[in-house]
């Protein structure tokens, strides 16, 4: 088995039974807040355009590079696709282009090719990545490999049971914007920074401890900050109060604490088992190892100033903040915050988005959006303007993945971190934010039941966890169709009409008795 490191969680993975694209990324992500660390555009993109497989593991832009799949990757390719219970990946390969997929039940192992043997498991909680993520198993008969990239999977028996990896390749750094965009005092934000890089190093190190593979392969971050603005984020020194550190630096720590199994790979590198023994070349173009890490602030000062087209390509696409913004976003929010009875309870606030010409209060208890009149609230975010405008230009259904991990914004809150908040900026559809509800009620085995035609019925949808109650029908045959999305249930037996693995609970009113 040979695997080319793509740079962060990018590999290209060629078997001698087939070959597999795994979350491949080069152009800059969340409106150019985000770039490959190092960076990768010396890679020969054509040696990659025809795998025999894809895998998106979820749709976070720096694994999901909607421009790069468009224009490069072959549609003739094969998805292999982890079993989401909402089919937004799907949907999104689609619209690019991809028409041929294999639907991976979740941990079971499949044959591809060859006998190439694969399988997937895929995160549901609304906290994985934008509504799921998922990890990768690859089996080519000598060689297991495990590409966790940046999911936390919660089987590890499962993948245990499928003997010893050789190769794993993991998350270790940071990617989200806490403490850094949150106002806090200096000292704190300090407390905060060291806490989270020690605490994601050692997140790493209990996977690999737990999973005990022979070689571990650091990957999947950190992103680098290449805008003006945000540039300062990098860990240029080993701050120890920075989230975001990086390959050399995780390698030197899983040394520190006994582990010696660990080995870099950059943009570029090929990694190749074969009789045995591991060999690993690195390509880094221009640069070199000690380049990069030795002075790390030069050399992202001359990727920067290498990169400033793009970066000014990219500006040049944000639109100026319209006058009707506050409209734009009350038509925009107030149709979902409708739907969220659930979410609407758990955030239990109101939130204020401040775009500086103007501001929206997100007022969760009557369900609406009006102008900030600089009253208190339990949440604030700052946002930046020009790129607000533009993910409401675009119709973003998933904020979080867009305007947030941009980083291009300012926040504080009142107490502690509250999930609800950024899990309703992630469902900005009517099917995203009912599969959220349903998620909430289910994993909080909260029991609710509604009365229709004489029966009390399940609320929630079996297929997307749609509220029945707001959305189901009921024709005079008795059958039950969720208008969210047409699937039809039989009351009298709750037999799914359009699956035979769904079914929905439900029971009469009154129960006949038993005739003696």
């Amino acid at each position: 088995m040979q695997i080319l490191y793509l740079g962060h969680a990018g590999l290209y993975i060629d078997a001698p039974q087939a070959s597999i694209l795994c979350d491949p990324w080069f152009n800059p992500a969340y409106y150019a807040g985000w770039w490959p660390f190092p960076a990768n555009d010396h890679i020969d993109r054509s040696r990659i355009a025809h795998p025999d497989y894809l895998y998106i593991s979820h749709l976070h832009q720096d694994h999901f590079d909607a421009r790069f799949l468009a224009e490069t990757v072959d549609k003739a390719t094969t998805v292999l696709l982890p079993a989401f219970p909402v089919p937004a990946l799907e949907d999104a390969l689609r619209s690019l282009g991809f028409s041929t997929f294999i639907h991976l039940k979740n941990g079971q192992v499949e044959s591809l090719k060859g006998g190439l043997q694969v399988a997937i498991w895929a995160l549901d909680a609304p906290s994985d990545g934008p509504l799921g993520d998922s990890c990768l198993w690859v089996d080519d008969g000598t060689i297991k490999l495990f590409n966790m990239n940046d999911a936390r999977p919660r089987d590890l028996d499962g993948i245990r049971r499928l003997g010893p990896i050789d190769a794993l390749f993991l998350q270790f750094s940071g990617a989200i914007w806490y403490p850094f965009a949150y106002d806090l005092p200096e000292s704190e934000m300090r407390d905060l920074g060291r806490n989270k890089r020690t605490n994601e190093m050692a997140r790493a190190r209990a996977f690999i401890e737990a999973i005990n593979p022979a070689n571990v392969f650091p990957s999947a971050g950190p992103p680098t900050f290449l805008d003006d603005t945000l540039f300062g984020w990098n860990d240029f020194d080993n701050d120890e109060t920075n989230p975001f550190p990086d390959q050399v630096i995780f390698l030197a720590d899983l040394a520190a604490h006994g582990i010696d199994s660990g080995h870099l790979v950059l943009p570029g590198s090929e990694v190749v088992f074969a009789s045995g023994d591991l060999s690993l070349r690195h390509h880094l173009g221009s640069e070199s190892i000690d380049s990069i890490f030795s002075d790390k602030r030069a050399y992202l000062t001359r990727y920067q100033q290498r990169m400033a087209p793009v970066m000014a390509g990219e500006r040049s696409a944000w639109p100026d903040v319209p006058n009707d913004l506050l409209e734009r976003v009350r038509e925009r929010l107030e149709p979902i915050m409708a739907l969220a009875d659930v979410t609407a309870r758990r955030i239990g606030g109101d939130v204020i988005l401040d775009w500086g010409t103007a501001a929206a209060r997100l007022d969760f208890r009557r369900r609406k959006v009006v102008s900030w009149d600089l009253s208190p609230a339990r949440y604030y975010f700052r946002l930046h303007g020009p790129t607000l405008a533009l993910a409401i230009q675009e119709g973003q259904v998933d904020w979080v993945n867009s305007l947030f991990l941009s980083f291009r914004f300012q926040a504080r809150r009142e107490g502690e971190y509250n999930e609800a908040v950024y899990t309703f900026f992630k469902c900005l559809t009517p099917e995203r934010i009912q599969y959220a509800e349903g998620y909430w009620l289910e994993s909080h085995a909260e029991d609710e039941l509604y009365q229709v035609e004489g029966y009390l019925v399940q609320r929630r949808c079996p297929h997307l966890k749609a509220d029945l109650e707001r959305f189901g029908v009921v024709d005079d045959q008795g059958v039950l169709t969720c208008r969210m999305h047409g699937w039809q249930f039989d009351l009298a037996t709750g037999q799914c009409l359009n699956a035979d693995d769904r079914k929905l609970y439900r029971r009469p009113l009154i129960q006949r008795s038993r005739q003696g």
